[in-house]
């Protein structure tokens, strides 16, 4: 079956929407095909700097026949609903239609029928309506004219190829004003420098074999794996590593179509420049690689990944890197030497002159929240509260240094190291460094006590303080980034075992703030928790807990303590795993059910205590004395937050359930018997939900 080859060839295309082009490109057309009734067998997107590439293999010559069918009105139906019928079938008489009586299938009498059969197209007629469709309607994040075009695209666009089975398809994509049509075509052109001229193309193969010929390695995959393994292969002739980054790593490959990696030299005056300005500044600016000696250190060494090759081994491309770089570090280096000069404490008034945020203050004013937050929060978990208060002062310091005025990505880093060339407690340099962790999932996180209670300090000030003020994420929109602050704030109580209560502290974050304009303490710790028991769920959820457990966890109410919470949550659920758990839920829903209806029946709740001498069948009183059994012994077991021991506890009630159920009829005659054992069946939901609430759990 014919293959599809489709080309955008233009001018680079920002490296950050390659990857993401192919996609769009793969989903537009693909969409298109199927909208026209059209199946393929595979399809394959490709990016390079210059060009946006599909091919779409097994596909028909011709799209299939269609017979459609649209009942219409009942034969005899008023004029005006026959004319509105004919008029949305596209028909213009009533002898166009069929008659079909519908009575043996409940339609009761005699229906028109518009039936409308439309013959398949060539599938190359199709192709070429799809193309210029797609391109108009191409999603690009940023995108431009050119000339006296009027349409947009990323970047002026040069020649286009459409070919259906090797055959270019007849069509064309108007770019609008004077610029014309791009007519379809079957050529293109290889790499800017080194094989300039254009060629033709028949196929994919061919099309991807030329290119190779032409200096492009249309795969970005294949791309990047060139360039790792180039990269390793010169960091060991130097008896060296290639720092991983994959980050860089993927911009790099969407600037290179013809990737030739060389290593340079960073001059030595450079290196007592903290290797963490050094590799951001290499990265940010020149898309370096660093290198690494066998103690983990940065070595004197950085890769470069050239777009060509050149006749003298890329010694002059080298020389040029090296010269540039010698540039940019000289002021990375200028402004580390000038920022040594004033120490970090002396730098903290400063911050005064940064706003936090309009309603919330300055810097200066968060620097001083988090310092008495942070005292708190390190006696309350036995870490050095001086320390803890120095850090919190000094943790903002840097953010008015030369260094990190430059490159912001080292702000806290920077921190330690004036810190300790400062001569600072190394607990408090840490802490330093470490108060904004963990930026995410991927991130460390923090387990020096000092540095953890910064940490957790700087990120409840920021939480309370905006829901204080009513500006709480909403949907897809996080601009202050609380949804990642409150994922850091789990992983520092999980990760390091914090027996803390977050209500507590949210009242002390927010009594801490002087600034007017507040929601009230109660109410803000109240909006948190419920925002913490979301996060929650998502953490949780990557670590296989289900969500209705942690939801029937939180329904009891006052359980803010995660350490206790987590492991009532995974006793839980290992309990309503088991199949005495599961049984026993479907027991309490059953019993919820019968009380919850007989409730509302009688207009009143049979939650009073069971009377034992109403007690008649000796299931009702074997489940009376299981369920009091259960109590005492389920008590002290929660009360040491022995959870596996309480569920153990309430396992034990399966069978007692499932007899009563089996030989006692609850809706008993009697009066006060039926009373009795409506609030036996209550006690069955009392004594489970002093665990977690059930009725929250799914299943």
């Amino acid at each position: 079956m014919p293959e599809l080859l489709i080309e955008f060839f233009s001018e680079e295309i920002p490296a950050r929407m390659q990857a993401r082009a192919a996609d769009d490109l793969k989903r537009l057309v693909t969409e298109k095909l199927a909208a026209n009734g059209l199946t393929f067998a595979s399809a394959e997107a490709h990016s390079t700097p210059r060009r946006l590439a599909l091919v779409i293999d097994g596909l028909p010559e011709r799209t299939a026949d269609v017979r459609e069918e649209k009942k219409g009105p009942r034969v005899g139906s008023p004029e005006q609903a026959v004319a509105g019928f004919l008029k949305s079938a596209g028909l213009t008489s009533l002898d166009q239609c069929e008659q079909r009586d519908l009575s043996s299938s409940g339609g009761k009498g005699v229906f028109y029928f518009a039936v409308t059969e439309k013959k398949g197209r060539a599938t190359a007629e199709v192709l070429a309506e799809i193309i210029p469709a797609v391109m108009a309607d191409f999603p690009w994040p940023k995108s431009m004219r050119w000339g006296t075009g009027t349409v947009r695209w990323v970047r002026p666009l040069h020649s286009i190829i459409a070919l259906f089975g090797g055959a270019v398809l007849e069509g064309s994509f108007d770019l609008g004003g004077a610029q014309g049509k791009l007519v379809f075509g079957n050529s293109t052109r290889g790499h800017r420098f080194l094989s300039p001229d254009a060629f033709t193309v028949e196929n994919f193969a061919d099309y991807k074999a030329k290119l190779r010929a032409a200096h492009v390695v249309l795969d970005r995959a294949e791309r990047k794996a060139k360039i790792k393994a180039d990269a390793e292969a010169l960091a060991a002739t130097e008896g060296l590593t290639l720092s991983p980054d994959d980050g860089l790593l993927e911009e790099v490959a969407g600037l290179v179509e013809w990737p030739v990696a060389l290593v340079g030299t960073i001059d030595e005056q450079f290196m007592d420049v903290p290797s963490e300005v050094l590799i951001t500044s290499m990265r940010t600016h020149q898309k370096y690689f660093a290198l690494l000696d066998k103690a983990g250190t940065m070595a004197p060494r950085f890769v470069v990944v050239a777009n060509t090759a050149t006749a003298d081994g890329g010694k002059a491309i080298v020389a040029g890197n090296e010269r540039v770089l010698r540039a940019r570090l000289s002021d990375a280096k200028f402004f580390w030497d000038q920022d040594r000069k004033t120490k970090l404490e002396d730098r903290v008034s400063k911050l005064g002159a940064i706003t936090f945020h309009a309603k919330l203050g300055t810097v200066a004013e968060k620097v001083t929240r988090v310092q008495v937050l942070a005292a708190e929060i390190a006696r309350a978990i036995g870490a050095d509260a001086d320390a803890a208060t120095r850090a919190a002062l000094l943790s903002k310091a840097d953010l008015v240094t030369e260094v990190v005025g430059e490159f912001p990505e080292v702000q806290g880093i920077m921190g330690r190291y004036y810190a300790l060339g400062e001569g600072e407690n190394p607990a408090v340099a840490e802490a330093i460094a470490e108060h904004y962790k963990p930026l995410g999932p991927s991130d460390s996180c923090p387990t020096a006590p000092v540095s953890v209670a910064v940490a957790l300090a700087d990120k409840l000030d920021t939480l309370v303080g905006f829901f204080a003020i009513d500006e709480k994420p909403t949907g897809s929109k996080d601009p202050y980034a609380l949804r990642r602050a409150a994922l850091g704030i789990i992983r520092l109580i999980l990760e390091n075992g914090l027996r803390v209560k977050l209500t507590q502290l949210f009242k002390a974050a927010h009594g801490a703030y002087t600034v007017g304009g507040f929601a009230a303490a109660d109410g803000v710790a109240t909006d948190l928790m419920a925002f913490f028991a979301d996060r929650l769920k998502v953490t949780l959820r990557d670590q296989g807990v289900r969500h209705d457990l942690v939801d029937a966890v939180f329904a009891l109410g006052g359980e803010d303590d995660l350490v206790r919470l987590l492991a009532r949550v995974k006793a839980l659920q290992t309990f309503v795993g088991s199949e005495e758990g599961a049984n026993l839920l479907a027991a309490y829903k059953r019993a919820s059910n019968i009380v919850r209806i007989e409730e509302k029946k009688d207009g009143k709740a049979y939650d009073q205590p069971v009377d034992p001498a109403l007690l008649t069948l000796a299931e009702e009183k074997d489940l009376y004395g299981a369920l009091s059994a259960a109590g005492e012994t389920a008590r002290p077991l929660l009360a040491k937050e022995d959870f596996t021991g309480t569920m153990a506890a309430l396992a034990r009630l399966r069978g007692p359930v499932d007899a009563f159920f089996d030989k006692v009829t609850v809706n008993a005659e009697q009066a006060d018997l039926r009373a009795n054992r409506l609030r036996l069946l209550s006690q069955i939901r009392a004594t489970l939900n002093a665990v977690a609430d059930f009725s929250r759990i799914e299943g």
